[in-house]
């Protein structure tokens, strides 16, 4: 077996950059008595004008990973943390402005979602409930001498509802085992991220909480009544219509829907019967669906 010694002259480096990840937080914003909470999860990634660490071995451009995390905790302290995007975007910022070398920043982050205690309707001071309604996050590129690019998102919600949803009319062919429905429940695990356009002032809180909305009432339908789904995909492309049609400042939209399929389970050999009121959960494997939809204006004028 022959080995060939290839030099550096022979090969390009494509992509190089190197971060942080995993930086956790709780930053505290204390008014008089009423305190204020963000807990994060950040990720930043770097890259930077040469590629001589990684070619030659010389980490004299090299901004240590520590120094990443260190000034993440320092702009926490200094900026506080108003919404998760305006915080990636400090981020950014610091590392373009404070670093001649450093061409490129990626900022990601996710939110603990906390929600402030009520009691009787008046909200607590310092008390916080942990409420899995979809984890919020956003990610902020920006490179030296641009402008820049923004999304936000919502992950990890799950969605059910027990009627209003069937699946009918596909394809078949002697494979095919699924036999047709009308009538099923629609559960999922849902990811949603949307991209701003080169827009200025962006309530990021309103924005989200809008989209947030929009995801609820076009998976559910009127509180009573519902409102069925024919696919998931179909659910997919109801909740992006909604989204765009709400949030003008939305240029673009992805959904992706995880399938979490629920069987009947055969109450027979215990005497009993079961009108679909006892379901079993199948994890694995499970269908999932995709659809990135973009306003065509936002494609002509790239064209």
């Amino acid at each position: 077996m022959h080995v060939f010694l290839l030099q550096n002259e022979d090969l390009e480096i494509l992509n190089a950059e190197y971060g942080k990840n995993m930086i956790k937080l709780l930053r505290i914003r204390r008014d008089g008595k009423k305190h204020c909470i963000k807990e994060v999860e950040a990720c930043v990634h770097l890259r930077l004008d040469s590629v001589n660490e990684y070619s030659q071995g010389d980490n004299s451009a090299v901004i240590p990973t520590d120094t990443m995390k260190n000034a993440v905790i320092a702009l926490a302290k200094c900026n506080g943390i108003e919404t998760i995007e305006q915080f990636a975007l400090d981020i950014c910022n610091y590392f373009i402005s404070s670093y001649c070398h450093v061409v490129y920043v990626k900022a990601y982050i996710q939110e603990t979602p906390w929600r402030r205690v009520e009691q009787n309707g008046v909200p607590h001071a310092h008390s916080f409930i942990f409420v899995p309604e979809g984890i919020r996050f956003c990610e902020v590129e920006q490179c030296q001498d641009g402008c820049p690019l923004i999304s936000s998102g919502i992950k990890d919600l799950k969605l059910k509802k027990t009627t209003q949803s069937g699946f009918e009319g596909f394809h078949r062919d002697k494979y095919t085992t699924l036999p047709e429905t009308t009538d099923r429940i629609l559960s999922a695990e849902l990811f949603c991220k949307w991209c701003y356009g080169e827009c200025q002032d962006i309530d990021f809180d309103c924005v989200w909480d809008i989209v947030h909305e929009s995801v609820l009432e076009a998976f559910s339908g009127p509180p009573d009544c519902g409102e069925y789904s024919p696919s998931y995909q179909k659910t997919v492309n109801d909740i992006q219509m909604l989204i765009l049609a709400r949030v003008p400042q939305i240029e673009e939209t992805e959904v992706i829907l995880n399938n979490i399929h629920y069987f009947v389970t055969d109450l027979k050999k215990l005497g009993l019967t079961n009108e679909k009121e006892v379901l079993i959960p199948v994890d694995t494997p499970y269908g999932s669906c995709t659809c990135v939809l973009r306003r065509k204006k936002c494609l002509e004028e790239q064209a």
